[in-house]
């Protein structure tokens, strides 16, 4: 590696932590435009793992794959008032072209609901075209004053889901599914609890009738909102009058829906798992899942050990994992590097398990694994050594899970806490707050003012706290909801 020096201690100074990590596991750099990032091969290996694993999914569940313009009307995006209202800011404009000036302006997409929905009101006719389920994967533009790699940058890349129904209860439906789609990603592929729920008036998305999200708990203390999904009404519909003739022979507005994930959830991951070492890859996730790295003195060891490393990495790559595929191994050959060093980068960049062994080892007939999550060392036999990988590897995944879901537990709060100490909390370590509140956008605005904490959802039910609280955090009067209150990215 370039640079040696250790990390920044996640307890010294997070935000650093975070940003060195990301640079030095090669995940991405800087880009020469302000705000924008290059996601490096480590950081988009990752990428392409949750786009596969999410792809898969969406394409089980009867949804295709299509592709919008990068360039809407910027008339398009006036159509829905709210939907401008809560984009107008973080909006980029393209007002030349061909070195001559536009006749409309474009705007480069921040979301994509305005064009995909005037492609709709071409498509959908009658009920038999519906559901119209579609996703693209795409890169938006957002105009972000404050930016930081993966979290918030002015461009980054996603997923974003638009379907149409014929009724409200099959469009809830659809985004709901969804919802639960991307919890169950995110808990068994990143090893990252999450919870959901409904979002407040205040939070929810610009032009949508209601947002659900789900909300991860950073090593900080901090929520990481890493996905939503929108049931958007008709108000899209009218907009751009996606109609169709309904069975009884009426004409009626579709019911739509929009979902979203980005590259955003591969910082959630570094936040959720990565050490004081560096970055930590859940194995499902993980573009190398195995290391292998041979060790030897003089040349005649080099030639028993490599030979014998190339032999392991034949013999494991034909292995297959549940939900993983073969396994993904990486041979690291390279001379002039003491093994030192070389843990030290693979530890770094958070491969799940380090293969070792040197020419004590082949005598012994086994070799040393070494998982990244715990740094604990396992000796195995050479016989047994794909089940034993295999075997770890499994439960280097659900051991992160749970170290994850319990850390967000210890730092939870739920009944009986009063304003001031809430406040307190916020000041110093944060954390989860589980708390009444009144439904009074007044109360939220003033807590957000005072504190930084945002309500992050209401929780769905099996989340909620056991005694469901009776009075507002804020100011005391009858609570008509358990909300989910954190400071958040």
């Amino acid at each position: 590696m370039a640079d040696d020096k250790k990390l920044t201690k996640r307890a010294d100074d997070f935000s650093a932590w975070y940003n060195e990590t990301v640079l030095r596991a090669e995940l991405a750099d800087y880009s020469p435009v302000r705000g924008c990032m290059v996601i490096r091969p480590r950081g988009y290996g990752i990428w392409e793992r949750m786009q596969h694993q999410l792809d898969t999914v969406f394409k089980e569940t009867g949804h295709e794959n299509a592709y919008f313009p990068l360039l809407i009307p910027e008339s398009f995006m006036r159509k829905e008032a709210e939907h401008v209202e809560g984009f107008a800011p973080e909006l980029a404009v393209v007002t030349h072209g061909g070195g001559k000036k536009l006749d409309e302006p474009l705007v480069i997409r921040p979301t994509s609901e305005t064009i995909i929905y005037a492609m709709f009101s071409k498509w959908v006719q009658s009920y038999r075209d519906l559901p119209l389920l579609i996703n693209q994967w795409a890169n938006v533009v957002r105009w972000e004053m404050r930016t930081r790699l993966f979290l918030r940058t002015l461009e980054f890349l996603w997923q974003e889901g638009h379907t149409a129904h014929a009724t409200e209860a099959e469009a809830e439906e659809e985004t709901r599914k969804m919802l639960n789609v991307y919890r169950d990603f995110m808990e068994t592929y990143m090893a990252m609890p999450v919870i959901t729920g409904i979002k407040t008036e205040s939070e929810k998305f610009a032009g949508a009738l209601r947002t659900y999200g789900c909300e991860a708990m950073m090593q900080d203390n901090k929520a990481l909102q890493a996905g939503t999904s929108h049931n958007l009404g008709q108000n899209f519909a009218k907009a751009f009058d996606v109609k169709f003739q309904t069975e009884a022979g009426d004409v009626a507005y579709a019911w739509n829906t929009s979902w979203g994930v980005s590259t955003r959830m591969i910082g959630g991951l570094v936040m959720t798992h990565g050490d004081d070492n560096g970055l930590i890859v859940p194995p499902l996730l993980a573009p190398i899942e195995l290391v292998i790295v041979p060790i030897w003195r003089t040349d005649e060891d080099k030639v028993r050990v490599m030979e014998a490393a190339e032999k392991i990495k034949t013999s494991l790559t034909g292995w297959e994992r549940r939900k993983s595929g073969k396994l993904r191994i990486h041979l690291d050959n390279r001379e002039g590097i003491k093994p030192g060093a070389k843990y030290y980068e693979w530890e770094l960049r958070g491969v799940p398990l380090r293969l070792e062994f040197g020419p004590r080892d082949l005598d012994a007939n086994q070799c040393v694994l070494v998982r990244r999550d715990n740094r604990v060392k396992r000796t195995v036999t050479l016989e047994s050594i794909g089940e034993d990988v295999a075997d770890l590897l499994s439960v280097i995944q659900t051991d992160m899970q749970v170290a994850a879901y319990e850390r967000r537990e210890a730092n939870s709060v739920r009944g009986g806490i009063s304003y001031d100490d809430f406040k307190t909390l916020m000041e110093g370590k944060g954390g989860f707050v589980y708390a009444g509140f009144c439904g009074s956008a007044k109360c939220e605005q003033e807590i957000k003012e005072e504190t930084k904490a945002t309500i992050r959802c209401l929780p769905d039910e099996e989340f909620r706290s056991a005694v469901a609280p009776t009075t507002c955090l804020k100011c005391g009067g009858k609570s008509v909801a358990e909300a989910l209150w954190a400071k958040a990215y």
